[in-house]
């Protein structure tokens, strides 16, 4: 059974006694914990590690915490980060204030780890039911891994979803997709560390980038094996890869049968459509 990784956590808080405070008991519950002692560091790290939720002080030197969130909801891989306030006052111009910037709770110091933990717990559920919200708007109108019954003509339509985050990775694989690139080739193309990009994608796509050039191999060659009289060796050198074995074993993955009893398939389909 595959377990899923700890919620990583964003604190950001000027007070080092309290900053610890809250990293301690927050790892000691289980979470992945991110300190940052100012704004500029805070910003540093979120972008950087990609947390599940963050958690910042309103009164701070140098960048206060409406200056942190401000730049946070401005940079696409950050915009919709769970965010949540620490602050000594409770004033309503304060309080509206954050929520016109985005933020998504307030917690009065002092308070507790548990006081804090029962934020999070809401706001991290919150998070999920959006994030499943949107995974299956997104992925309604997908093509599913077909078989030739289920495959007529070219596949004409994007495999890829419609994300504005991730259109210059989605351009990128669509315009090499054929060249035997890697994760490290997208990484480099597009300015980020393999890393970073593998958890910014399946954040947002619930899929790896690995999995997305080889959705998009399997369309490309599910459509050459209807529409041309190349043998599986060369569709899968035109594809990118460096031998028909690994190629024939991806596709039977994605596709339930091998490349020649596919087109063997989808022949016998188009011949009896053809007859009737």
């Amino acid at each position: 059974m595959i377990q899923e990784s700890p919620k990583k956590i964003l604190i950001i808080e000027d007070d080092a006694m309290t900053r610890n405070i809250f990293l301690d008991g927050l790892q000691a519950e289980g979470f992945e914990t991110i300190g940052a002692q100012n704004g500029t560091v805070g910003i540093q790290k979120a972008q950087e590690h990609q947390p599940d939720l963050v958690i910042c002080d309103v009164m701070m030197p140098n960048m206060d915490g409406f200056g942190v969130l401000k730049m946070l909801r401005q940079e696409p891989v950050t915009a919709i980060l769970p965010f949540i306030f620490l602050t000594g006052s409770d004033s309503k111009s304060s309080l509206r204030k954050g929520m016109e910037l985005g933020a998504d709770d307030y917690i009065t110091k002092p308070c507790t780890v548990q006081q804090l933990l029962k934020a999070i717990a809401v706001r991290l559920e919150k998070q999920s039911k959006l994030m499943q919200y949107w995974y299956a708007a997104c992925y309604q109108n997908l093509p599913q891994p077909a078989t030739a019954s289920t495959t007529s003509s070219a596949e004409s339509e994007s495999i890829f979803p419609t994300v504005p985050q991730l259109k210059e990775v989605f351009d990128y694989i669509e315009a090499n997709y054929d060249q035997g690139i890697t994760l490290c080739d997208v990484a480099e193309a597009v300015g980020y560390s393999s890393a970073y990009l593998t958890n910014r994608v399946a954040k947002i796509t619930g899929e790896t980038v690995n999995g997305w050039i080889v959705r998009r191999r399997m369309s490309a060659a599910r459509c050459l094996l209807q529409e041309t009289d190349q043998t599986i060796e060369q569709i899968s050198s035109a594809l990118g890869y460096q031998n028909a074995c690994h190629f024939s074993r991806q596709f039977r993955q994605h596709n339930g049968i091998p490349p020649q009893s596919w087109r063997k398939e989808y022949q016998l389909m188009r011949r009896s459509t053809v007859e009737v």
